[in-house]
Formats: structure tokens, sequence, C-alpha cells
């Protein structure tokens, strides 16, 4: 990353919806060392709302051009992200991409090769800076719970959104897991069996191989009704290490104990995406990558992945995983 200032950095967020719209507020007063630039949306009105007095663009290109903009951050839908990461890249900005990186594999490998090796990409897997995450990874390294096993995970939705169809509950949901399995236990996948339950589509089950003979379990549920929930436990060959229920608190009352989960991912999140823009920012001014951060190339795995485990379940539901670039 080659910012390095000693002045805050100037934050450009492309996409003024849920996400968008988070970040910049993160940014216009949250995030030490940078200040909010400008934010672009096709629709003006709506950058204008969480713009807090910083330039409004209604054209991601423009504000990626800006001069004020040093960084940009994208939050476009999918479809958008390669062209937006790729003028990013021409003008040697560094771009903080919302997963996932591109729409395709093909777009994914050429952000990589034209990134090459200047480490001005990363992808937005806010996961790996989640505390109870990055507590059980402390706990394999450590080796509490020697050699794993199994590392089940689920990842339920309250809703599935109204724009959410198809492949998305692999390549825009499951996406997450793919990622953060993938880091927290050092490993690539090998081999994938996938399948839908029920003739809604809307509930899958994953299960991958990886190459240091630990199996990765995923549960996939876009329309759980009773909130966002995402759990992860690790069984290893001496212990296991599990997230605990989503509130830190309990409240027990009339013979019962109750705790609330919350409606969406910002809810369970919003301080992993503060940590990760956090260091995202730092990086760019210390002028070096944080090992933290999802790179470019992670962003191409997770893509690959993802697009060959929805070929797995539009097809015979199992086979192996290609480890190529």
């Amino acid at each position: 990353m080659p910012i390095s200032s000693g002045n805050t950095l100037g934050v450009g967020v492309i996409g003024a919806g849920v996400m968008g719209g988070y970040h910049a507020r993160l940014f216009a007063g949250r995030i030490g060392g940078a200040r909010l630039a400008a934010v672009s949306d096709p629709d003006r009105a709506r950058a204008e709302t969480v713009a807090a007095g910083a330039r409004v663009h209604s054209d991601g290109m423009a504000l990626i051009r800006d001069d004020a903009v040093a960084a940009v951050l994208v939050a476009a839908p999918d479809a958008a992200h390669h062209g937006l990461v790729m003028e990013a890249l021409r003008l040697g900005k560094p771009v903080l991409c919302e997963k996932p990186l591109a729409a395709t594999v093909a777009e994914c490998r050429e952000i990589v090769a034209a990134d090459a090796g200047r480490g001005l990409v990363c992808t937005g897997f806010m996961r790996r800076f989640d505390e109870t995450y990055r507590e059980m990874k402390a706990a394999l390294d450590a080796g509490r719970v020697g050699a794993p096993m199994v590392l089940h995970c689920v990842h339920r939705n309250q809703i599935a959104p109204g724009w959410f169809t198809g492949p998305m509950i692999v390549t825009n949901a499951m996406v997450h897991e793919i990622d953060i399995c993938r880091w927290l236990l050092g490993a690539e996948y090998t081999a994938a069996r996938i399948r839908a339950v029920g003739d809604r589509g809307d509930l899958i089950l994953a299960e991958l191989e990886t190459d240091i003979g630990a199996v990765v379990r995923i549960e996939v549920f876009m329309n759980a009704a009773y909130g966002y929930h995402v759990h992860a436990e690790l069984v290893g060959r001496a212990g296991a290490v599990a997230m605990a229920e989503p509130a830190p608190v309990r409240l027990r009352a009339a013979g019962a104990a109750q705790a609330a989960y919350p409606a969406d991912w910002i809810g369970r999140f919003a301080d992993s995406y503060r940590a990760q823009d956090q260091a995202w920012v730092a990086a760019c001014r210390a002028g070096r990558a944080d090992p933290d951060l999802a790179t470019a190339q992670d962003g191409l795995v997770a893509t690959r992945c993802c697009a060959q485990l929805v070929g797995l379940l539009e097809g015979a539901g199992s086979g192996a995983l290609a480890l190529g670039g």
C-alpha cells in the first residue's frame, strides 16, 4: 500500500445502501486517521443522507477520480465491483471492496493480475476481525484443542432480502463461511458435497474437506424467522471451542431465561466492521499491508470456491474442488 501520510486519509464510499451507509457513518467520525471525503450512489438523495458534509457523486467512477479521495471503499452491487476496483487500481488508489471481490472468477483473476503484488486491494471479509472467531483461532493455534477435526458452522438470516435470488445463498452468504473457515484453520479446500433441504431452496448444507484433514460443515438458512444467528464450533483431538450464544446477557424471569438475537448482520458484526475499517485505514497510512485483512487473492479463492459449489448444487452435488489460481 503506497499511501503514507501524517494527514487524515480521505476515504470515498461507493454505494449508500445498508452497507455503504454504515461504512460512511464510520468514516464520518468513528475511524481514527480517516475522514469521509465523498459518497456516491445513483440515488443522489440517498448519498446525501449519509454524506455528512462530504462531497456527493451520482457515479462511482467520478468518486474514484475525485482528487479529494485517496482511498476507496466499494459497497456497490456485486456486478459493479470489477469495474470500480479496476479503476481504483488504474489510479493507484487503495480499495477495500465488500465481498464478493467480483461477480465472476475471471473478473477476480483480472483484479489480482492488475494489483500485481502491490497490495492495493483488500476484500471485505470482516469476520476475520470478530473477537469470537479470533479467540477460536487463538485456541487452535495455541494447541488447546489439539489437531482440528470438524468445524461446524451455522449462518441463519431472519428473512432473505427481496433482492436475494438463486445462487446468492452461496455467493453472497455462505461465502463468509468459506473465507473465515479457511482463515481459521489455515487450510485449503480439496473436495465438497452440497445440497438444498426442503422445496424452497433457502436452506443449504455443505461439507468441505481440507488439505489438513479437517472437515468443514456449513448450514446456511435464509429464512430462519427467529433472528440473525451465526455460530461456530471447532472440534479437535484434545478438546473443542465454540462461540457462546449471541447475546452477552441473559434475562431470567418467570421461570425462563431469555436472550435476544439481532435482526441482521450489522447488529451482530458492527464491531467487526469498525475494526476492519480501522485496520485498513492504518495500513493505508502506514504504507504496508495488514496480515489480518483479506487480500485480493483471498477474494479470488472465495469466489472460485463458491462458483464451484454452485456448480455442484446445480449438478451432481459432490466432487473435487480445484486448488489452482
